[in-house]
Parts: structure tokens; C-alpha cells; sequence
């Protein structure tokens, strides 16, 4: 009589080739995924740092001072390097008009970076009708909205931006999108900066470009950010 094969009570069944290849897959994409968003990063700060060490300076129609923050009235250094930026372009003649742009938290008893920043203009020579103050935009995003406003108003068709060199790639884009047309100017480096400052900007640009590529809304950390590089 033949004998019948036993099967064992509870013998693991064998896997099947497919799932065995599922974790592989996942692991596959996972790799590939952080591969792009690396070559992404590395492409952004490339770009950064293109634009920061390019001065593109030349003859327009304005001279454009991206806010910073201010302390009870004066600006922070950061703020002062872009004016004293903006004071030289104009000397040079490089346009007959500056703008200031920024506004004010509650916290800053009234004072705006929009009329700090012109303020400033004034006691350094600037006069008074080749001034345009902005003071009511909150974040980048916002201020490129009201610079678009004030160019239309004002039929300014070619402007100088000034700002920090890690911001201007971020700045210029904001304007191409707003349909305006910029060269861009970095402000001297001030002094010494830490690693972790550095780090800190190129990642906040890093971020905040990518979103901005993307379409995402992020000024709650645009602001944060911004707030901790002023």
C-alpha cells in the first residue's frame, strides 16, 4: 500500500517570489527618491550661490531694498548693509529712485522696515521725492507682490534688487513670476558668520525655493526663518 506524504501542523508556507521582491522594490524607490531630492538640493544651492557672487548691477529705473528687521526705529546690520548697498548704487547713478519695502509687527510700536529703511535714505543724502516706502508687506512673497504694484504705478520697467546674496535667487524668481524685470545686487558680507547661521540660510532658501517651485504656500516659515536671519 502506498504511502501518503504527511504534512506538518503549522510548517511556515514558503514565500512567493513576489513578496519576496516587494521590500526590495520599496527600498528601490525609497533610494531613488532621496538620490532626486539630493541632486535637487545640490542643483538649488549651486544656483544660490551663482547668483550671490554675480553683481548684476546696471542703469534702471529703481533701486529696490528688500526689508529687514529693525530695532525701535534703527536698523538692524543687516538692514544697514542693504541701505548703504542701496546709497552706493545710487551715487553711481545706477537709478534715480530707491524703495524700501516692509512693514511692522505689533511688537514694533508703530515702526516699519518700509520707513526705518527710508529714514535712513534721508539722512544719508537720499532725497525725500526719490523715495518710495513700502510698509505694509509681511514676508518676501508679499513684498515682491507690492513691488509689482508700485512698478505698475509707477511705470518702472527694469530694477536693481538688493538683499542678501543667498536671498536673491528666491527674490528673482518671485519676480520673474510677477512679471518683473530685475538685476541683482548683493549686499556686502558682514563680518564673520557662523556654520550654523550659514547652514541655517541656505537651508531656509533651499526650502523655501523648492516650495516656492512647487507652488506651496509656506510663509509661516518664511517668516520664522527670515526673522531668525535679520
Amino acid at each position: 500500500m502506498a504511502s501518503v506524504p504527511s504534512t506538518r501542523v503549522g510548517a511556515p508556507r514558503p514565500r512567493s517570489n513576489r513578496a519576496a521582491r516587494r521590500p526590495s522594490f520599496f527600498r528601490r524607490l525609497l533610494g531613488l527618491i532621496l538620490l532626486v531630492a539630493f541632486a535637487w538640493c545640490a542643483w538649488v544651492y549651486y544656483e544660490i550661490n551663482a547668483v550671490a557672487s554675480r553683481d548684476e548691477a546696471q542703469t534702471a529705473d529703481a533701486i529696490v531694498v528688500f526689508g529687514a528687521a529693525e530695532y525701535s526705529g534703527r536698523p538692524s546690520p543687516v538692514l544697514h548693509a542693504r541701505l548703504d548697498h542701496a546709497v552706493q548704487l545710487y551715487e553711481r547713478q545706477i537709478a534715480p529712485i530707491i524703495i524700501t519695502l516692509g512693514g511692522g509687527s505689533d511688537e514694533d510700536s508703530g515702526n516699519t522696515e518700509g520707513a526705518v529703511g527710508r529714514d535712513y535714505l534721508l539722512a544719508n543724502g537720499v532725497p525725500y521725492d526719490k523715495i518710495i516706502a513700502e510698509t505694509h508687506s509681511v514676508d518676501t512673497e508679499q513684498q515682491v507682490e507690492r513691488l509689482a504694484v508700485i512698478a505698475d504705478a509707477n511705470h518702472l520697467h527694469h530694477m536693481v534688487v538688493v538683499s542678501d546674496g543667498t536671498h536673491l535667487l528666491r527674490i528673482r524668481e518671485l519676480c520673474r513670476q510677477a512679471g518683473l524685470d530685475v538685476y541683482t545686487s548683493p549686499r556686502p558680507t558682514l563680518g564673520h558668520i557662523s556654520n550654523l547661521d550659514l547652514f541655517e540660510r541656505y537651508l531656509h532658501e533651499i526650502l523655501s525655493y523648492t516650495s516656492l517651485r512647487l507652488h506651496l504656500h509656506g510663509s509661516w516659515l518664511h517668516r520664522w526663518l527670515e526673522n531668525k536671519n535679520s
